[in-house]
């Protein structure tokens, strides 16, 4: 009697990962040996960028890889250049190797040329593909070895997400990794977070983490910044003391000296304008419409939470925290000092009194600084303050 043999089950995970690869192999046969159409949707754009990049370098797929180390005398140079980037980011790469502890992942921190500056996590040191990666000195650009998450991110400056095929180089298709980059407070990228793994499943949300992770390093950057005033924002609404917060650091004169990703998506005035990504020296006065001594005196006074107009008409939350000694790191949890709200009509009237007392009492001239009619001056003026 004949017997139907029972059928296999395949789980969906399986089949999605199985087509997965599918497409990726087929995206590498069209891209990088020309071998026809590539489908739609099988390759990020960035991950097609970067191999169309190594292809212009004059790599090849099946070319050797040496996964080369700096000379002594480049090692000593990046690591006195980033001694600050390595101690600041240690707590945070020490919770996201925790974080990544069952996964068969682990972390490598770079500098903005790509070089291995500090390592974490579960790394099995006797897989020469695990050790070759992770020791520190390693050029991991994508000069040095192709399409991986840490050169891509590097040269988009954009968070990505790549696995085993995507990689350039066929040696190194047996990682699957995610990479953010970092940027400093003078909104340059001082280097990059990557979480790699070796024959592992993909793990796409890894992107997310690692992100968040390099948010966390470019804040604890900006706190160890030089400043005499704090300045953590986000939107009405939203309470502060979240790691979304936005942070911008001034001196006493009310310079900007520094600020992190969040601020510069949330100011337009503080995005990076120059070839190196650092934007002009900026003072506080043209990203809000308020005075700068007036963030002081609410520090001073009671940790104010202040609600700001931008000058595009938008408003923000801020709350200005002053530093006590220049030396000495602010901690800079809102949480921990009492809010005082200060009424928007509050700040724009302090503001009209200020431009007024600056003008000598010009209530004319006043006006065309603030954008308003005399006749509101006047108003404004004429309350008792």
């Amino acid at each position: 009697m004949n017997q139907t043999p029972p059928q296999t089950l395949v789980s969906p995970s399986a089949t999605i990962s199985a087509l997965r690869l599918a497409g990726i192999a087929q995206a590498r046969r069209a891209v990088l040996l020309d071998s026809g159409p590539m489908p739609a949707g099988s390759l990020a754009p960035e991950v097609e960028r970067s191999w169309q990049r190594c292809l212009g370098f004059g790599l090849r797929p099946l070319d050797p890889i040496s996964f080369a180390e700096v000379s002594a005398q480049q090692m000593r140079r990046t690591l006195d250049d980033n001694q600050r980037l390595v101690q600041t980011a240690k707590p945070v790469l020490e919770k996201l190797g925790r974080a990544i502890l069952n996964t068969r992942y682990f972390a490598v921190l770079t500098n903005s040329a790509g070089v291995v500056v500090d390592v974490s996590g579960p790394i099995d040191r006797s897989d020469p593909r695990a050790d070759l990666i992770t020791r520190i000195g390693t050029d991991l650009s994508e000069r040095s070895i192709g399409t991986t998450a840490i050169g891509t991110a590097l040269t988009e400056l954009q968070p990505v997400w790549l696995h085993r095929g995507e990689h350039f180089f066929d040696a190194t298709s047996v990682y699957s990794c995610a990479g953010a980059p970092l940027f400093g407070p003078d909104g340059a990228c001082v280097g990059m977070l990557d979480v790699t793994g070796i024959d592992a499943v993909e793990r796409p949300e890894l992107k997310h983490l690692v992100t968040q992770c390099a948010r966390k390093i470019e804040s604890a950057l900006v706190l160890s910044h030089a400043h005499s005033l704090l300045l953590r924002l986000n939107w009405p609404g939203t309470a502060l003391g979240s790691d979304g917060d936005g942070m911008v650091c001034l001196d006493r004169d009310g310079w900007v000296t520094g600020a992190n990703s969040a601020a510069r998506q949330m100011v337009p005035e503080l995005s990076p304008a120059g070839p190196h990504g650092v934007p002009a020296r900026l003072h506080v006065s043209e990203m809000f419409g308020i005075a700068f001594e007036m963030l002081f005196d609410a520090a001073r006074r009671a940790h104010a939470t202040l609600e700001i107009p931008l000058w595009t008409g938008l408003a923000l939350q801020v709350l200005p925290i002053e530093r006590a000694h220049e030396t000495s790191p602010v901690v800079a949890n809102p949480r921990t000092h009492r809010a005082q709200n200060l009424s928007l009509r509050d700040i724009e009237d302090a503001l009209i009194h200020k431009t007024v007392s600056d003008t000598r009492g010009n209530v004319a001239e006043a006006a065309r600084i603030l954008g308003i009619s005399r006749a509101t001056v006047y108003r404004k003026i004429g309350k008792p303050r």
